[in-house]
């Protein structure tokens, strides 16, 4: 709130004389700021209001504690790339997972992040493809179902990445971050 009484403040000294006199009221100005931001405040907080309820509502649908999404349009599809790379960093007793979530940030708004995992969490869905299991948490997975998860090996790095992903409409060149449909 300090910060708005403090943008008030500098636009109220910002006036000059010459639009003083041209019938720019100094008293005016916090009510125009407000009619004039009010709309977009509330659209960014509706957006974000949606996101999340989205997102809450499909994790309470979820009865059980692992699911095996089946094969289809919201299936995470691996490459033969990825099994065989995931293959490779198993070791013989025991058996390592691809763990997929999306977090904030990134060039894009929202980046895409992979780690080894061990264990499954009570929320979390599983597909699995020639015995490599690859987990996604509920909410991350509602960014990525229908996505396909590739290992790449390039010169400047070698990482499992999205290569395609219904979800998204546009990211960066590295394929680590992306931005949602609205």
């Amino acid at each position: 709130m300090e910060a708005v009484n403090q943008i008030l403040r500098y636009l109220k000294s910002s006036l000059d004389e010459n639009q003083i006199s041209r019938g720019v009221n100094k008293e005016m100005v916090p009510r125009f700021l407000i009619q004039r931001l009010t709309p977009y405040f509330a659209a960014r907080i509706r957006e974000n209001q949606r996101l999340l309820s989205s997102s809450v509502l499909a994790h309470q649908e979820t009865s059980s504690s692992l699911i095996t999404p089946s094969v289809g349009i919201d299936t995470i599809h691996m490459t033969d790339n990825c099994i065989r790379r995931m293959k490779e960093l198993q070791e013989p007793m025991e058996e390592k997972m691809l763990r997929l979530s999306v977090e904030t940030g990134g060039c894009s708004g929202f980046q895409y992040v992979f780690n080894l995992d061990e264990k499954t969490n009570p929320d979390d869905r599983v597909c699995e493809k020639q015995g490599v299991k690859l987990v996604v948490d509920n909410i991350s997975y509602d960014f990525v179902k229908g996505a396909t998860i590739d290992y790449v090996e390039e010169l400047i790095r070698s990482a499992f990445v999205v290569t395609t992903n219904p979800s998204a409409v546009g990211g960066c060149s590295c394929k680590s971050s992306f931005m949602v449909k609205q």
